[in-house]
């Protein structure tokens, strides 16, 4: 696992996984542009729809083994956890 490309969410995330081929942990992976034939095919292969040479963010939902081979993925700049977003309170 490359730590230096994952956030510090992610890596605790990882750490309370059970499995690291149960794909559970939504992320963003940020990549560099254009990308290549071979990352498109790979991204492909976790089940992401869509990808072109022009985006550099995309969202999956990945195991903590398809971090870590991510992670040395050279076209990958970061990856990180998908947060779930709370209503703030407003007023009393």
């Amino acid at each position: 696992m490359n730590y230096k490309k994952i956030d510090a969410a992610l890596a605790m995330a990882i750490d309370e996984v059970d499995t690291s081929e149960q794909p559970s942990l939504i992320v963003f992976i940020h990549t560099n542009q254009p990308l290549e034939a071979p990352a498109i095919t790979f991204l492909e292969s976790l089940g992401i729809k869509d990808v072109a040479s022009n985006k550099d963010i995309y969202t999956a939902t990945v195991s903590s083994g398809t971090v870590s081979e991510l992670s040395h993925q050279p076209w990958v700049k970061s990856i990180k956890l998908s947060q779930k977003l709370r209503l703030m309170k407003v007023g009393n």
